[in-house]
């Protein structure tokens, strides 16, 4: 009895994997025929009537995986993070010194959008237009992680708010972005822009130890 009922448990574990794995291909379908959609027809002009037939599924089936329209955008940049945080996991980033993490965290970010500017503009700008780019505190968190971190092992002074620096490096990286975006082709070189901007924050506009 034991034996089947293992054998049962083993078959709707098998089950529930292979129904979670159509969900997610499902899922990446519909993500992916949205941001195509986005690209080449712009944010406002795509809806989800039109995201539906170009992946040949019925209009509820979308409205079960994304509630509204804006959660690709949402999604997009939750990918994007996600991305950047697996390469620096292969390279062991968390090793480096506070300052070089940061660099190379922002320079992995540059290489996307650089790699995919067609893509980042309209996402980007739709994103700050109709999403909560600014308001998502999600690279913030994980930029004042990498700062909390860097304190800890006494490579940040100890009086930094490391919430306060984490909400400044985002909002100096979107604000980056969007001015890069702005025109085409793009007004400055992205990669320069970030570092220079990082290398102010990190030593900061007065010229010795501020009282």
């Amino acid at each position: 009895m034991k034996i089947r009922d293992e054998a049962a448990a083993s078959e709707g574990g098998a089950a529930v994997g292979r129904q979670e794995r159509r969900r997610r291909k499902l899922h990446d379908q519909l993500y992916e025929t949205a941001v195509g959609l986005f690209v080449a027809q712009g944010f406002e002009a795509t809806t989800m009537e039109q995201i539906a037939e170009a992946a040949d599924v019925a209009r509820a089936t979308v409205f079960n995986h994304f509630s509204q329209k804006v959660g690709f955008l949402e999604e997009w940049g939750v990918r994007r993070r996600a991305r950047v945080n697996e390469i620096l996991g292969s390279q062991h980033a968390e090793d480096l010194p506070v300052g070089d993490r940061l660099h190379r965290y922002l320079k992995e970010m540059a290489d996307l959008n650089v790699a995919s500017r067609a893509e980042t503009t309209i996402l980007m700008d739709s994103s700050a237009r109709y999403g909560r780019l600014l308001q998502d505190p999600s690279l913030e968190i994980e930029l004042a992680r990498i700062v909390e971190q860097g304190q800890r092992r006494r490579e940040v002074r100890e009086d930094v708010d490391c919430e306060q620096a984490g909400q400044l490096l985002a909002a100096c990286y979107f604000t980056t972005i969007l001015r890069w975006i702005r025109t085409e082709p793009a007004p400055f070189d992205l990669h320069q822009r970030l570092v220079g901007a990082l290398d102010i924050i990190l030593l900061g506009l007065l010229v010795g130890e501020v009282a």
